[in-house]
């Protein structure tokens, strides 16, 4: 009996996925499968975004996430994740992702990778039997104006942030930012480094204090980093999103 192939679009959330994912219910309808990869540490607006983009869709945006999180990896590893040791990404999207795929086939899966980022790979997945890749967006010749004006045109939003809170990749107007509208989540991560031993900033990176009790102290004296206030209004990149991506 011939299986039928399933369509599956990776929504990280941010721009070129939700423009992706909105083009293609216009462009070629069909039954597509809407998925995430969330860490669980993820601001509460990416949460958001997620359910309203289902609203959109016509569809759920189903999450694959490993029970426990980003704290629960943390455990398992004993140490937290950095620029060298990016096991956060590895554990927490690429091999759910990969599962998922390899359980599913035939199977189509949907990246959204711009025309004007030929140089930016789509995840390790196109070695998979019965897994098919594509990448619509450089199909359609969209660029990062386009895929903003095609968002704008129809009023649909991005968060701010699409990241996980404590990511080490972060610039320390993120820092701040957070510390100023989630302490609780901040004091958590508090405690994941008192326990481990070490922080999720990197040391070295700036003149700033590394460890997050050191950087909330300095917060709560009144230093405040200059670039707070541009993060509330970013520019518009056409840069690859962070690190966390399908």
């Amino acid at each position: 009996m011939t299986q039928v192939e399933k369509h599956v679009v990776a929504l990280s959330g941010g721009k070129d996925s939700t423009c992706l994912a909105l083009m293609l219910m216009e462009r070629e309808p069909r039954d597509y499968l809407f998925l995430c990869t969330p860490t669980g540490n993820e601001p509460e607006a990416m949460f958001a975004h997620w359910r309203e983009l289902g609203k959109l869709l016509g569809s759920p945006v189903c999450p694959i996430m490993k029970p426990g999180g980003l704290k629960s990896v943390i455990a398992e590893q004993r140490m937290i994740p950095n620029f060298r040791a990016r096991f956060c990404t590895r554990i927490l999207k690429i091999e759910p992702y990969r599962a998922f795929l390899a359980l599913n086939t035939p199977i189509t899966s949907y990246v959204g990778l711009r025309a004007d980022e030929k140089g930016r790979a789509g995840g390790a997945y196109g070695d998979i039997p019965g897994v098919t890749m594509r990448f619509p967006l450089r199909e359609w010749g969209m660029t990062v104006t386009d895929v903003w004006s095609y968002l704008d045109a129809r009023n649909v939003t991005i968060p701010r942030r699409t990241d996980c809170n404590w990511c080490y990749h972060q610039r320390i107007g993120e820092w701040y930012l957070f510390w100023t509208e989630d302490v609780e989540g901040w004091l958590e991560g508090e405690a994941i480094e008192n326990e481990r031993g070490s922080t999720f900033r990197s040391p070295g990176r700036d003149t700033w204090p590394v460890s997050m009790k050191n950087l909330r102290e300095t917060f709560e004296n009144g230093r405040i980093p200059k670039s707070a206030e541009r993060e509330l209004n970013p520019i518009r990149q056409s840069g690859a999103c962070r690190v966390c991506t399908l």
